[in-house]
């Protein structure tokens, strides 16, 4: 069974202490840039908020600390289901939607 999509939310910048807020289940995610809209990440997962934890954002310096300036601003939004399975279901309907509007739009 799937939910529906969460709200678009502001992802998380490193180094200011902001949290996620995302199922602790299987389901699917969808990161964007903010100004642009334009497709960051997208998965069917085990864990929704595990993945976009791990996420990886801007670069990492000499350091092991992450370049803040070379992120960009992201949101993100979440869809919960009841396994991985039906997130996998859902989440290749979706690409098969989109692959077909943008066929259809070229």
């Amino acid at each position: 069974m799937i939910s529906t999509w969460s709200e678009w939310k502001c992802y998380p910048r490193p180094g200011r202490g902001e949290n996620l807020e995302a199922p602790i289940a299987p389901g699917i995610y969808e990161v964007r840039i903010a100004g642009s809209g334009a497709l960051y990440s997208f998965g069917a997962v085990d864990n929704v908020a595990q993945a976009l934890a791990l996420l990886p954002v801007g670069s990492k310096s000499w350091f092991g600390r992450r370049d803040t300036s070379d992120v960009p601003d992201l949101e993100y939004r979440t869809c919960a289901t009841s396994s991985k399975a039906d997130a996998k279901a859902a989440a290749e309907r979706m690409i098969g939607r989109r692959e077909t509007y943008m066929s259809g739009a070229a």
